[in-house]
């Protein structure tokens, strides 16, 4: 059932705008993927150094650190204000980045970056939750999902076009024109909270709000089942490129494979969606969990009986199938962990963005960190925290998903 909010607009306009603000946080990581090589040349980092993957490491944690700001203030203040706030800081820190005179201040930008895109990363599941709930804002963030994931597909090519027509640094420009037209946007589409479900800032508000969200069992359990598959999904996007260039020797496939990938994944999301409607958002999620542990289970086998060294294609194979599953989960884990903060959704999406980003990318760092010549602590990273991810789930489940009332 749709909110009177939701009847102001269109359902494919909401769908196409969600997407485009993913598509605007995830230009952030996946357009760099195929400048890392470059980026490695021009600081003299050296073949061995792990400070490349710290990249997309310092994006994912600025993006962790920025997630209660927006969400906390946007509950006060509204969506769009701290929507072209965090667009305004998005486009400061692509600047940055673009003129960076060493690996740091790369670095320092890119953190910048990532507490800008932290703004459409929380605010799409706010955005989602005042105009939707229960199963059509999984099926809907479902969708959004779907069609977000032809932005990899497109993004590393994007950036290899790029390349060809100057430096590295250009790739991280073309980041201020998705940020002018996503502002542009933004001030179109309007405002979507209403505001009767407006409430209060005081210096206690971000800890009422955190507090209520670990307090629900059901908020706080598809949380983290959402943080374990994260950091599962992000070992791909920090170790993937150097696994296709050094490991495998193929860093001139890199933009056609990601591309590969994401069309994988995005078409098992668009399937799902249908799943979602006749059978509702915690099936699809309990499939998800299980599917990637079933893989990454033969994955695992498959890496420990070759040396940590199974055929590219068999290693390809199982990326994109685990990667599938885990982006099933992801949108309907989400909507089920956003389901009871109905009154305080900016808040709750901000405690989720902060635990699944930051938690996420630092169990990820864990497993980077063992990759040099062998592909085996990915294949054993996904398969533990696919089992975590599973105890989450089935703890998450004795919870209710009736709203809370914050105030209580």
């Amino acid at each position: 059932m749709t909110t009177i909010a939701a009847k102001v607009r269109p359902e494919r306009r909401v769908i196409a705008y969600l997407a485009f603000l993913s598509v605007l946080l995830a230009f952030g990581v996946d357009v760099s993927l195929p400048a890392l090589d470059e980026i490695r040349s021009s600081f003299d980092l050296g073949s061995g150094s792990g400070a490349v993957s710290l990249i997309v490491t310092f994006y994912l944690l600025g993006m962790a650190a920025g997630q209660m700001i927006y969400g906390t203030l946007s509950d006060k203040f509204g969506r769009v204000p701290l929507l072209l706030a965090g667009i305004g800081l998005y486009a400061f820190g692509a600047l940055g980045s673009a003129l960076a005179p060493g690996i740091n201040m790369l670095l320092a930008a890119r953190f910048v970056w990532g507490v800008g895109a932290a703004a459409p990363s929380v605010l799409r599941p706010a955005i989602a939750r005042d105009l939707y709930e229960g199963d059509q804002m999984a099926r809907i963030t479902s969708i959004v999902m779907s069609i977000f994931l032809i932005g990899p597909a497109l993004a590393p090519s994007v950036g290899e076009l790029i390349m060809l027509a100057g430096s590295w640094r250009y790739v991280f420009v073309a980041a201020l024109v998705l940020a002018l037209g996503a502002a542009i946007w933004t001030v179109d589409f309007g405002e979507t909270i209403a505001r009767d479900n407006r409430r209060g800032i005081d210096p206690s508000a971000i800890g009422r709000a955190f507090r209520t969200v670990i307090r629900n069992r059901a908020a706080f359990g598809y949380i983290m089942t959402m943080t374990f598959s994260f950091g599962a999904f992000f070992v791909y996007l920090d170790s993937g490129q150097p696994i296709i260039s050094e490991i495998y020797g193929r860093g001139e496939w890199f933009a056609l494979l990601f591309a590969g990938s994401s069309l994988s994944i995005a078409a098992a999301v668009l399937i799902s969606t249908r799943y979602t409607r006749t059978h509702g958002a915690a099936s699809v999620a309990r499939i998800g969990v299980v599917g990637h542990i079933a893989s990454a289970a033969v994955f695992t086998v498959m890496a420990l009986t070759t040396d940590g060294r199974p055929s590219f294609w068999v290693w390809y194979f199982f990326l994109c199938v685990m990667g599938s599953f885990n982006t099933v989960l992801t949108p309907t884990a989400n909507a089920l962990a956003m389901q009871p903060m109905a009154r305080l959704a900016g808040a709750a999406s901000g405690v989720l963005g902060l635990v699944t980003l930051g938690l996420g990318a630092a169990l990820a760092a864990i497993v980077d960190r063992q990759i040099v010549d062998t592909v085996t602590p990915m294949a054993v990273g996904n398969l533990i925290y696919g089992l975590l991810s599973l105890a989450m789930l089935m703890w998450a489940r004795g919870g209710s998903l009736e709203p809370v009332d914050p105030d209580a």
